[in-house]
């Protein structure tokens, strides 16, 4: 005997997360759950990068990189490496950098931002102070230093 009999009652077809919430609700919860999860990633990424600082080379190139928004910051740089220990002051780098149009009040706001993002990435700061002249880090004069010198 061959049981050809049709169930009962029909199997209902189950609804998906996206039908029951909405596909945009659903796709906003599932870009917020991948962007904690890159956080997370980038957050083991600096905790193993800190544990190795001491055994890694920097280059320029990976400073301006990182540090580095656009062509001004980078000129910033060269200017801050050519004056060496003593430093700059911000109007002196202005005027430097007159043809770019830059003031002195968004030169030290550059180097800030500069300084904030390296230290997110690597722990370390590009650019202090000294009274009122801005000038680099032993860590900036080592690694563009070791740069030059190659």
């Amino acid at each position: 005997m061959e049981n050809t009999e049709k169930p009962v009652q029909n199997q209902k077809k189950k609804r998906s997360q996206s039908d029951k919430i909405g596909r945009l609700k659903y796709n906003q919860q599932l870009l917020k759950q991948t962007l904690s999860e890159v956080e997370e990633v980038k957050l083991m990424l600096r905790t193993i990068f800190a544990g190795l600082k001491g055994s890694f080379n920097f280059e320029q190139s990976l400073i301006e990189r990182v540090a580095c928004g656009d062509e001004v910051d980078k000129e910033i740089l060269q200017l801050l490496f050519e004056a060496g220990t003593p430093g700059l002051l911000p109007k002196d780098i202005a005027t430097k950098l007159e043809k770019l149009k830059i003031t002195r009040h968004q030169v030290s706001r550059r180097i800030q931002r500069m300084n904030k993002r390296l230290e997110k990435e690597f722990g370390e700061q590009i650019a202090e102070q000294r009274g009122w002249h801005w000038s680099l880090t032993s860590f900036a004069l080592e690694t563009i230093g070791q740069t030059e010198k190659k």
